[in-house]
């Protein structure tokens, strides 16, 4: 072989490593839109996290996350999901509920997409059934718009001299209606005269409470919504200003200085969806996925807001409580 052969077979030789690096596929891309806001889920991201890594998926290192943010105005969340399904990216993943699993389903019938909802993903739309979901979309039912009854008979057991109830409810949540029929039938089954209070936006959350004097209301549920979850310290703060006792959905909000809540365990919700993203990268199709639900549900009692009420809570209700605040 001549010598200036063998430099050029050396020289292409050296390149193949760099050649073969640059024609490697670049790091899959999840796109990740929620109802929510990054600081209010921040904890909730770090969960999501902890499911992507349990199949090998580390973000920045082997996997990119695109997030979009609506901040509880659910009217964004149409072009936030498009913008992303037009990235296009490897798995849509919603969470916030129902407002932004819709909005992803009606931004692509491709994509794969996994959910976390409150209420029943079959009746949305969004999946054929819990065992076989079909389509393009799973992923977990925290039941937590199921659960309002629950909640108002809880509270009912702490406060049971408050004859005259108020449960606040967002008219623009998809699960509105079916939290108001429960409600109201959950209070003609406690003979509780109840008043339904309506907000969507940081000014109408003011008035709801003025009118809680007003009203009389002795003791207040705060439905399950992704919007009051992006407002829970100033839902905390108005309850305690204007001193009436209230009911929530996740913990963090007796962590903020909420008096009750009842429900799931919000993180490792995340944490599944993280999980399902993860196996979706993997490979496997969201019609293989079956639809998750919970089967554990958690009783928070503060304490130190039951103190500066003048409440007693009950024996029977401190037994059951999973975890007092102090």
């Amino acid at each position: 072989m001549r010598r200036r052969e063998f430099i050029a077979l050396i020289s292409g030789a050296s390149a193949w490593p760099l050649a073969a690096l640059a024609q490697q596929s670049p790091m899959p891309v999840i796109g990740f839109v929620s109802a929510r806001s990054p600081d209010d889920s921040a904890p909730l991201v770090t969960a999501f996290r902890r499911g992507l890594g349990e199949h090998g998926f580390v973000e920045g290192q082997t996997v990119t996350v695109e997030y979009r943010w609506a901040y509880g105005q659910y009217d964004r969340l149409p072009q936030l999901a498009a913008e992303l399904a037009r990235r296009p990216v490897a798995v849509l993943v919603s969470t916030g509920g129902e407002p932004a699993a819709l909005a992803a389903k009606a931004a692509t019938a491709t994509i794969p997409i996994v959910f976390a909802v409150g209420g029943d993903p079959v009746k949305q739309g969004l999946v054929a059934s819990y065992n076989r979901p079909g389509g393009n979309a799973t992923g977990i039912s925290g039941l937590t718009a199921t659960l309002e009854a629950k909640r108002l008979g809880l509270l009912h057991e702490l406060v049971p001299q408050a004859t005259t109830v108020g449960v606040l409810l967002n008219p623009n949540f998809p699960q509105f209606d079916n939290q108001l029929k429960e409600t109201q039938q959950a209070a003609e089954a406690l003979r509780l005269e109840m008043h339904i209070l309506r907000a969507n936006s940081d000014s109408e959350l003011e008035g709801a409470f003025i009118t809680v004097p007003q009203r009389r209301i002795a003791a207040l549920a705060v439905a399950a919504d992704p919007f009051f979850d992006t407002r829970r310290d100033k839902l905390a703060g108005l309850a305690a200003r204007h001193r009436v006792p209230a009911m929530y959905q996740f913990r963090e909000y007796a962590v903020a200085g909420g008096l009750m809540s009842y429900g799931i365990n919000i993180g490792d919700v995340y944490r599944e969806v993280g999980v399902y993203a993860g196996r979706i990268l993997k490979g496997t199709k969201p019609e293989d996925l079956p639809v998750l639900q919970p089967t554990k549900f958690e009783l928070v009692i503060n304490l130190k807001t039951a103190k500066a009420l003048n409440l007693t809570i009950p024996p029977t209700l401190l037994a059951r409580a999973d975890e007092l605040i102090e």
